[in-house]
């Protein structure tokens, strides 16, 4: 069943899982994800954690707690959270030695409510750290206008990062840049730079969904024949970008300190089109060096049916641009299309933490202890 899967491996795309809960911990089958289908990580966000905790498996006891010791819902989701993340990265630790800190990885996000306070984003960062307390966490905080000087600092303080709602090629630069300019600030401070890592979650389906939905209203030919190619093309100049930087002299002054490249990474990887083979976006964004973090559906469809035919991002640069040109002839305007999916993607987490915190607010009430 794995044998698509570790082509991938073999070709140097990272397996990570898009999903944790206490339940896939507890089972064993997380485990059994890393020891037989490749995965090397896990990523966590606002959403998941809300279909996890919320659907309740494994969580009961402490909620209940949390609830005898009257805690606040917001520290009673940190407790839960970090919990689970602290978990997942103890089994991930022998893949986190393996690697020399590259994967064996698991991902929690800041607050999605701080996503336009740089100040706050790095308090919040700082506590994530120092409250999961293990070497192989990465921060997640979103690659907003607020996020990106966030970044900086919190790579100038020696915490590794997952970037992440990442859309448009702009801003894709200005994270790299970010990255950067905190290891030269971690490097100014004297910390050792080998030890920071830093992946770059740049999001796929959504652009699809989005372009391909002004495609079909405008229902011209010229307009069915890109369907489907705005998302591929975005990402495959997203590792242009990151060739491009990461092969630059400032690049190379630092990559003589030790310091690590900040990875590529496939987000919203899950095809949401019927109408497209579930892994396209598995199969069409074979690179080195990238990572490809799965929904479980994904992930199974890979294993099934993947066809890992080689590297499938280098050389496709022309092609590439001339598809996103297509599209800005045709009057859909490629800036506002991933502004509106920045500003989605943010309120779409804040809303899953905000109903997080009404149902975990209802538990506790539910499991307090008689007066």
């Amino acid at each position: 069943m794995t044998d698509a899967l570790k082509r991938l491996s073999d070709e140097g795309v990272a397996i990570w899982l898009d999903d944790l809960s206490r339940k896939r911990i507890t089972s064993g089958n997380l485990a059994e994800l890393i020891d037989q289908s490749h995965v090397v990580g896990v990523t966590t966000n606002p959403s998941i954690f809300q279909k996890a905790i919320s659907g309740g498996d494994g969580y009961e006891q402490q909620l209940t707690d949390l609830a005898a010791r009257k805690v606040t819902v917001d520290e009673a989701i940190r407790m839960i959270t970090t919990a689970d993340v602290r978990d997942a990265a103890d089994i991930l630790r022998p893949v986190f030695d393996a690697t020399d800190g590259q994967d064996g990885r698991v991902s929690i996000e800041v607050d999605p409510r701080l996503a336009h306070e740089t100040t706050a984003t790095v308090a919040e960062a700082k506590q994530l750290a120092w409250l999961v307390d293990r070497p192989n966490t990465l921060i997640k905080i979103p690659a907003t206008k607020a996020g990106l000087p966030a970044i900086a600092e919190v790579i100038g303080k020696g915490i590794s990062v997952n970037v992440t709602l990442i859309f448009s090629l702009e801003r894709y630069r200005a994270v790299m840049d970010a990255y950067l300019t905190g290891l030269e600030k971690a490097k100014a401070a004297g910390l050792d730079l080998s030890l920071i890592h830093s992946v770059a979650s740049f999001f796929v389906s959504r652009v699809d969904s989005e372009i391909d939905k002004r495609l079909d209203a405008l229902g011209t030919d010229e307009a069915k024949a890109l369907r489907g190619k705005a998302a591929l093309a975005n990402a495959r100049l997203a590792y242009q970008a990151y060739e491009e930087v990461f092969s630059s002299d400032r690049w190379t002054a630092l990559e003589k300190l030790g310091a690590n490249k900040q990875r590529p990474l496939w987000a919203s990887t899950g095809v949401k089109d019927p109408a497209y083979k579930d892994t396209l976006y598995v199969d069409d964004l074979v690179a080195p060096n990238t990572v490809n973090t799965m929904p479980e559906a994904t992930l199974e469809a890979t294993a099934d049916h993947g066809q890992i035919t080689g590297d499938t991002v280098r050389g496709t640069y022309e092609q590439a641009k001339a598809e996103l040109d297509a599209l800005a002839k045709l009057g859909i305007s490629y800036d506002e299309v991933v502004q509106l999916l920045e500003d989605e993607g943010v309120d779409k987490f804040e809303q899953s933490w905000n109903d997080l915190l009404k149902s975990t607010e209802a538990e506790l009430k539910r499991l307090a202890p008689e007066a």
